[in-house]
C-alpha cells in the first residue's frame, strides 16, 4: 500500500508544512538493486587506542571497494562512519566516543551507516571493561535516533578470535539491503568462513521456506532464490494455487503441508532426504494471529496462535537438530518472531507470546545449533507494509508506520535480506542473535 504521507512529505510543500507542524520527514529508503555498490561514497573509519578489529575491517572495506579515510574533511559528507571501540576498557575512555562522532555525525550522508565495534560483554572478566563495552548500546541506540534522512547505526559486538569472522555481517550493515534495520546490536562469533560467491552465496544450496504462497514469505524465497538456492516453498494445501505460483516464478518447488500436523517434521525430513539430499536453510516464517483481547479470547484462539508460531517451530528443529536430519554442516535455522514479542500488543496475548517464545528458543538452541555446526537466529519484523496491515484502520496504520526512527513502515523485502544476511554461508558466527527490522521502534529495546 503506498505511503500518501511519505508522498506528500516528499514535495517541498509538504516538506515545509510537516516542518511548521513538527510532523516526521520520512526520507524514502535506498534498497538493494544487483549491481549497486555496498558502500556509495567515502568512509570515515578510526579506532580506540589497542582496537584490535583494524585490520578485519580495512580488508572489508578493500574488497567492496569503498574509498576510506581516517581523517575528517570538513567538506565531505561520508557514507559510513565506522569505530573500532574494541580497546576501550574502561568508561572514562568512552570520551573516545565523543572524539570522533561528535565533530563527524552532521557529515553523515543520507541513508549513511554508522558502525561501532566492540566485544562482548559478557564474555569480558575485568568489571571496569565490561561497563565500557556495554555502554556502547546505550550509545548506539541513542545515535540511531539522532541520525536524520534514512541513517542507521549499530552494534557489533565481536568475541575474541572472531576477527576474520566479520565480514559478511559489515557487508550486510553497510549496504542497502540492511536500509530498514538501525538501532540494533549483533554478536559475532568465531566461526570457519566459507569463501563464497558475493553475488550468488547460496548457489547450490536448498532452503525451505514455511509460509511461502504470499507477502513476506513470498519476498523472503524470492530473495533467497536471486542469492542461488533451490527454493521448496512450503504452505498449507488451501494456499496451493498462490504457493505453486510462487514457486514457478523463482524456480523452485511446492511443498503443501499443515506444519501443526503432528506427522509435520517426519515428512519434511523425508521430503528432504529423498528429494533433494540434504537441506542447507529453514526459515520459519509461517504465522498467524487471532487477535482478542484476553477476557474475550477463546481456547482456541490462544492454541491456534501458539501451535503455528511457536510450537511447530520447535518441533521441526528438534527433528532437524538430531543425528538422521537431512540438515547440513553449516546449516541455518531462522525464526521470524516480531516487535510485538519485544514490546507486547493490545489485543496480543496470544501472538506476543508466541512470538517471545520464538526469541527463547533462538536463545535456547544456540549452543545445541553450534555443537551440530549449525545455527540458529531469528528476525523480529516491525510495521511492514502487506496486506495485513494495508487493512488495520487508518490512525493505527499511521502511527505504526511513524513510530520508528526511519518514520515510515518496512517493506517485506526489508525482512527477507536480513533472512538472507543470517543465511549466507559467511555468516557462520552469527548465532543466537534476534535482529529487529522495524527501522529502529520506539517500543520495545
Amino acid at each position: 500500500m503506498d505511503d500518501l504521507y511519505q508522498q506528500l512529505t516528499s514535495s517541498g510543500i509538504g516538506r515545509q508544512l510537516a516542518r511548521w507542524l513538527g510532523l516526521p520527514t520520512p526520507t524514502p529508503l535506498r534498497r538493494h538493486r544487483t549491481g549497486d555498490p555496498v558502500v556509495s561514497g567515502p568512509v570515515l573509519s578510526s579506532a580506540a587506542e589497542n582496537s584490535r578489529l583494524g585490520k578485519a575491517v580495512a580488508g572489508t572495506l578493500e574488497e567492496l571497494p569503498a574509498q576510506v579515510t581516517d581523517s575528517r574533511a570538513e567538506d565531505t559528507s561520508y557514507a559510513a562512519l565506522i569505530f573500532d571501540a574494541t580497546g576501550i576498557t574502561a568508561s572514562d575512555q568512552l570520551r573516545q566516543l565523543h572524539a570522533f562522532f561528535s565533530p563527524s555525525i552532521r557529515q553523515v550522508d543520507t541513508g549513511g551507516r554508522v558502525i561501532v565495534l566492540g566485544t562482548p560483554p559478557e564474555e569480558i572478566t575485568d568489571p571496569a571493561e565490561r561497563t565500557a563495552q556495554r555502554a556502547l548500546e546505550g550509545f548506539v541506540r541513542t545515535t540511531g535516533k539522532e541520525l536524520k534522512r534514512a541513517a542507521t547505526a549499530q552494534l557489533v559486538y565481536v568475541s575474541q578470535g572472531a576477527e576474520d569472522a566479520i565480514d559478511s555481517t559489515l557487508r550486510f550493515l553497510l549496504a542497502p539491503k540492511s536500509a530498514f534495520v538501525s538501532g540494533q546490536v549483533v554478536r559475532v562469533g568465531a566461526a570457519d568462513v566459507p569463501h563464497t560467491d558475493r553475488a550468488h552465496p547460496l548457489r547450490g544450496k536448498v532452503a525451505l521456506v514455511t509460509g511461502a504462497s504470499r507477502g513476506i514469505g513470498e519476498s523472503i524465497a524470492e530473495t533467497l532464490a536471486r542469492d542461488g538456492a533451490h527454493v521448496v516453498c512450503l504452505d498449507v494445501p488451501a494456499q496451493g494455487e498462490d504457493l505453486a505460483r510462487v514457486a514457478n516464478r523463482i524456480g523452485g518447488s511446492a511443498l503443501q503441508l499443515d506444519i501443526t500436523a503432528e506427522d509435520a517434521s517426519q515428512h519434511i525430513i523425508e521430503h528432504f532426504t529423498e528429494r533433494h539430499d540434504g537441506l542447507d536453510v529453514v526459515v520459519h516464517n509461517a504465522g498467524i494471529t487471532r487477535d482478542k483481547t484476553l477476557a474475550r479470547m477463546t481456547e482456541q484462539q490462544w492454541d491456534s496462535t501458539i501451535a503455528v508460531n511457536l510450537r511447530a517451530q520447535e518441533r521441526i528443529n528438534e527433528a532437524l537438530l538430531t543425528d538422521s536430519s537431512p540438515l547440513r554442516e553449516n546449516g541455518r535455522l531462522i525464526g521470524v518472531s516480531s516487535i510485538a514479542g519485544i514490546a507486547g500488543n493490545v489485543g496480543q496475548a496470544n501472538y506476543a507470546t508466541s512470538k517471545a517464545g520464538v526469541i527463547g528458543h533462538v536463545q535456547g538452541l544456540a549452543s545445541r545449533a553450534a555443537e551440530r555446526g549449525v545455527t540458529i537466529n531469528a528476525v523480529a519484523p516491525g510495521f511492514i507494509e502487506t496486506a495485513m496491515t494495508a487493512s488495520i484502520p487508518m490512525v493505527v496504520r499511521e502511527a505504526g508506520r511513524r513510530m520508528n526512527s526511519l518514520s515510515q513502515g518496512g517493506l517485506p523485502i526489508d525482512v527477507a535480506e536480513t533472512i538472507a544476511w543470517y543465511a549466507n554461508p559467511a555468516s557462520g558466527g552469527v548465532n543466537g542473535n534476534v535482529v529487529r527490522v522495524c527501522g529502529q521502534s520506539l517500543l520495545g529495546a
